[in-house]
């Protein structure tokens, strides 16, 4: 096994969505399904045989964090990602795009954000300092640590997520946000378009450099706003860099991610955008979403894989996800309240009570982030498993209404 390969099995009728099987050289990746973010080669606050043990596939790590601290040699030096934070399974690393956006102007990363009218290159997100700065030949990041400066081009991108060894990694783009004007999404697409052909150059250099290490597959990644044009040009442009690269001898683009803030009334049909101009035999996986019918809608239009934050950022301050609804455990009437956090979840943290974890926040416990984590890890990848499933047996709408209509009839407690 040198590189990634895709398998589909089953289609969704009507839609994109499909089942299939991404195989790395780490392991098997039964698709769709949910990606646990590990920023720092950790997911916070839990063990990696932990999240192994709850049924999450594969992990995705951030480069940019990595080259900061402990830096990508320390990781290269244990033998990869995998190796370094113990996890036995396939890993994703993404490329350093998003801070170009989060550090640049400071937006949090969101699907929706309301911007109709206050369309501004130049905004900056209320008391934040601009610590990106974009060219054409790359960014240059002030660091959130010590405020050192440091310097990414698409060469280096692709040289510290070689020396990280995760089995996917993505080309590095220029991630925009809502805010950017029309003008400055076709400047950006076209920089993210050049940037592209360079990451595929340099990864088939360090590919064969570092022939000794699993080999690993490179996706171009899609952006383009909310504006269709801009999307399906983008899509069609990496195909056709993908198609050049393999016909020059290269390796192209194992897969394709799908990037850039957006509105959420507009996620599917975007997701759709990109996916109907993509090759079937192509995986995608979609670069952060949030709430379950976000989920829903990525898998119907054709995404095979995705992250997401929200699950453990939101476990951290006490928010527990259950097929009832989203409550949160701090508040006062689970303070006696001797029932699981879900009765039908079955997950290590089963055995602990609503009212132990109360008493766990409360008191400010390091334990109780953990376990709220991962149930609510244990959640999202029980969601996901199940329609995958019911893809395969024919039933997925069914599914997905009745977990919806559940879901967020209680999503108010």
């Amino acid at each position: 096994m040198t590189t990634s390969e895709f398998v589909r099995r089953a289609t969704l009728d009507g839609t994109a969505g499909r089942t299939g099987t991404l195989i790395t050289p780490h392991g098997e990746i039964a698709t769709p399904a949910f990606i646990p973010v590990g920023t720092k080669a950790t997911v916070k606050t839990v063990l990696p045989e932990s999240v192994a043990a709850l049924g999450a596939q594969a992990v995705l790590a951030n480069a940019y964090h990595l080259y900061l601290q402990p830096g990508p040699e320390i990781v290269d030096q244990a033998g990869g990602l995998g190796a370094f934070m113990n996890w036995p399974g396939p890993t994703y690393t993404d490329s350093g795009g998003f801070q170009v956006m989060s550090l640049g102007v400071g937006f949090k990363k969101v699907i929706s954000m309301d911007v109709e009218g206050k369309q501004d290159d130049t905004a900056i997100a209320e008391g934040k300092e601009r610590l990106a700065n974009v060219d054409d030949d790359g960014v240059t990041f002030k660091s959130h640590l010590d405020g050192s400066r440091h310097r990414f081009t698409p060469e280096v991108s692709m040289r510290i997520q070689h020396q990280l060894g995760a089995d996917i990694i993505f080309a590095f783009d220029e991630l925009t946000t809502l805010m950017n004007t029309r003008g400055y999404q076709e400047e950006s697409l076209e920089r993210t378009r050049q940037w592209a052909i360079r990451c595929l150059a340099e990864h088939n250099r360090l590919s064969t450099e570092r022939s000794h290490r699993p080999q690993q597959s490179l996706w171009g990644v899609v952006q383009g706003a909310q504006y269709e044009d801009l999307r399906r040009k983008a899509t069609r442009d990496l195909v056709e860099l993908s198609r050049i690269d393999r016909d020059n001898g290269g390796k192209g683009f194992g897969g394709y991610g799908i990037g850039g803030a957006l509105e959420k009334a507009n996620l599917g049909t975007i997701v759709g955008w990109v996916t109907d101009e993509l090759p079937e035999e192509a995986p995608r996986h979609l670069l952060g979403i949030s709430e379950p019918d976000d989920i829903f809608t990525a898998i119907e239009n054709g995404a095979d894989t995705f992250d997401c934050v929200s699950p453990t950022r939101v476990a951290r301050n006490g928010a527990i996800y259950s097929f009832d609804g989203r409550y949160n455990v701090t508040n006062a009437r689970y303070r006696n309240d001797f029932s699981p956090l879900d009765a039908e979840l079955d997950n290590y943290s089963t055995q602990y009570t609503r009212a132990y974890l109360h008493h766990l926040f409360k008191a400010k416990e390091g334990l109780g982030p953990t376990l709220a984590t991962l149930h609510n890890l244990s959640f999202t990848v029980t969601l996901v498993d199940r329609a995958r499933k019911a893809i395969e047996e024919g039933n997925y709408f069914e599914y997905r209404d009745a977990f919806l209509a559940r879901y967020y009839a209680g999503s108010t407690r």
